[in-house]
């Protein structure tokens, strides 16, 4: 079966920026499930799966545009220490859903002051071309239930319920598949490491 609209597609990929430096594979893990036209995927990579099949093997090279589109400067901003709160030992990396004008965001901790915090809320791969080497592993026809709410349902799925933020290749905000990695609550923070951007290869 090719990969078309609406077929559930496992596949492994390793990703690499535009420097050949490894940013993470999944050959050594849990293949990624993901629903082929529902908008999981990045649309340079999910444009190049098109009418693959299993047993498929590719390298996809997508510029910024088609992957996590061009760095923002307006989503890097500077905030006051005291707009967290009782949050406590807030250091670079730490990551959080924040409330803005767009509704809530995951951003992420980039510089601490002593009255102030910088947060981002970019994706941590925005502007950036990135390499893809993926294997096709199955297609098959995706259930009415997946189709209608737009997800595989599997471990590991992509714009699934139980997906990783950080090297599991996809993310949707508030989900992972190690205890509940991000927080759904704008008062809460996500755990340290959780972007809530959604990992290599997904859209969100």
């Amino acid at each position: 079966m090719k990969i078309t609209q609406h077929t559930a597609v496992s596949i492994h990929y390793r990703l690499t920026n535009a420097q050949g430096e490894l940013i993470e594979s999944s050959f050594d893990a849990e293949p990624m499930l993901y629903l082929h036209g529902a908008e999981n995927m990045i649309p340079g990579l999910e444009a190049a799966l098109e009418g693959k099949v299993a047993g498929d093997k590719l390298e996809v090279n997508v510029d910024s545009e088609q992957a996590y589109g061009p760095y923002h400067d307006g989503l890097k901003q500077e905030v006051p220490l005291s707009a967290f709160g009782d949050i406590e030992d807030i250091v670079p990396g730490m990551r959080f859903i924040a409330e803005t004008e767009m509704g809530q965001r995951p951003v992420q901790v980039t510089q601490v002051n002593d009255d102030t915090v910088t947060v981002d809320g970019n994706h941590p791969l925005a502007g950036q071309a990135l390499t893809f080497n993926v294997e096709v592993l199955e297609v098959r026809a995706a259930t009415e239930e997946e189709i209608a709410h737009g997800h595989i349902h599997a471990h590991g799925s992509c714009g699934g319920h139980e997906h990783s933020h950080e090297g599991g290749c996809c993310g949707g905000e508030g989900h992972d598949h190690e205890g509940g990695c991000c927080s759904d609550n704008s008062d809460q923070p996500a755990k340290e490491g959780c972007d809530g951007n959604g990992g290599c290869g997904c859209k969100h």
